[in-house]
């Protein structure tokens, strides 16, 4: 059987930074408790004519740039996102018609924080099983359209980005897709949710006038499951292929929260120079983030060909994984 690789990345960030400064001016917060108890200091923010299939359609067209094909080569669009721009037609048909992907297939993948790292799963598997040759992966989300910016326990760890893999058959057994491991655990949906607008609660004056359409969090909860899960995944799946931590050349984890980050690094016995963290520039931007500190780390000379990264994110749902992947370029 083929073996998938990621073989381009494309990233794109709106323009508009909105810092800790500013936010003090919105809500009772300053740049020092966000910074201590986040890691995060700016965030950018899309523009008000800007919808989540705008930053992801940039981000694909950087990707097939940066691979140096046309959109047609496509055989399939993975979006992972939870800030579609309408809940139908999918963001993935919006991105297809645009970037002119014809004959290309796709769908939306709704797993909130872990979102990227299930899309990449699933397009190393359809690589793998020979049906398909090309699939672009796109993270892309604009969380500020769904945050309550009185609520300074959530309104100030979002923004807005997008990122998208190319993913592809490898060249060799020696590079690519090693495995992965995910988990969902659905008895933590309502510590993590944005409770209005299904079908449970549709949208009303009412929702509305409660901000029943923003993000809602019990932030203490979220921080111990995405600490133990990202842990027991990421060494479950290392023990899986025969490899320990000490492989690992670096931990390209989801940027929640540094303290996260930090305290999974910890567990697992990483140096710092071992573990990618770019909050600080970006905050939270959902299925954007392991693309955005993936490109960062290629640019800082941190991830190289032939590195052994391992990825590990966890969110909403609870969803959790980890995906360990031999650098390919």
């Amino acid at each position: 059987m083929p073996r998938a690789k990621i073989s381009a990345l494309g990233c794109f960030v709106p323009a508009r930074v909105l810092t800790n400064d500013d936010l003090s001016k919105m809500v009772e917060t300053n740049d020092k408790w966000i910074v201590e108890r986040t890691g995060i200091r700016e965030r950018h923010i899309a523009d008000s004519n800007v919808a989540t299939s705008d930053l992801g359609l940039a981000a694909a067209r950087a990707a097939l740039a940066a691979r140096g094909i046309d959109a047609p080569d496509l055989d399939a669009i993975i979006v992972c996102t939870v800030t579609p721009d309408m809940l139908f037609p999918s963001t993935a048909c919006l991105i297809q018609d645009q970037l002119g992907a014809v004959g290309a297939w796709g769908f939306d993948l709704v797993a909130a924080c872990s979102g990227f790292l299930y899309g990449l799963t699933v397009a190393a598997d359809l690589v793998a099983a020979g049906s398909h040759r090309k699939i672009l992966v796109v993270g892309s989300d604009t969380m500020s359209r769904i945050l309550d910016y009185t609520d300074r326990a959530t309104c100030v760890l979002f923004g807005d980005a997008a990122g998208a893999f190319l993913v592809e058959t490898a060249d060799s057994e020696a590079e690519g897709y090693l495995g992965s491991l995910h988990e969902i655990d659905g008895s933590g949906g309502m510590f993590l949710k944005m409770p209005a607008g299904g079908s449970r609660l549709p949208a009303s004056a009412e929702t509305v006038a409660q901000r029943l359409h923003c993000v809602k969090q019990d932030g203490r909860q979220v921080f111990k499951f995405a600490v133990r899960k990202m842990y027991e995944l990421s060494s479950g799946l290392l023990e899986r292929h025969g490899f320990s931590a000490a492989d690992v050349a670096l931990l390209i984890p989801h940027q929640a929260n540094k303290r996260i980050i930090t305290a999974l690094a910890e567990r697992m016995n990483l140096p710092e120079e071992r573990v990618m963290i770019n909050i600080d520039k970006f905050a939270n931007t959902t299925a954007a983030t392991i693309p955005l500190a993936t490109r960062d780390a290629i640019a800082e000379g941190r991830l190289k060909k032939g590195d052994l990264v391992l990825f590990a994110a966890a969110g909403a749902g609870y969803t959790a994984g980890a995906s360990l992947w031999r650098w390919a370029y």
